[in-house]
């Protein structure tokens, strides 16, 4: 089965609320391979490495907020070139 590879920003109240690492458990709960981190622009980027199935169900959750003190304004996706190597699922920032 055919992987995507996506770079997905976040913005909304997504910093101080717990966002990445909710976001990780989501991941790792859907074996999504890749990392999250906040940007000093108060935005979020997720780059996520996962099959069709498994990264419409994480799109669908981090759309309406990984957990109950998360506000998603705006969500884009943005299809990668190439598919980055990951081990798992990782906070980095």
């Amino acid at each position: 089965m055919a992987e995507e590879a996506l770079k997905i920003r976040v913005t909304g109240r997504v910093q101080g609320v717990g966002f990445r690492w909710s976001t990780k458990a989501v991941a790792d709960q859907l074996h999504i391979r890749g990392d999250v981190a906040n940007q000093a622009d108060g935005s979020v980027i997720i780059h996520a490495v996962a099959d069709h199935a498994a990264m419409t169900a994480f799109a669908q959750t981090i759309k309406q907020g990984p957990n109950k003190f998360v506000q998603v304004s705006t969500y884009e996706a943005t299809p990668l070139a190439s598919t980055p190597k990951y081990d798992g699922f990782a906070v980095v920032g």
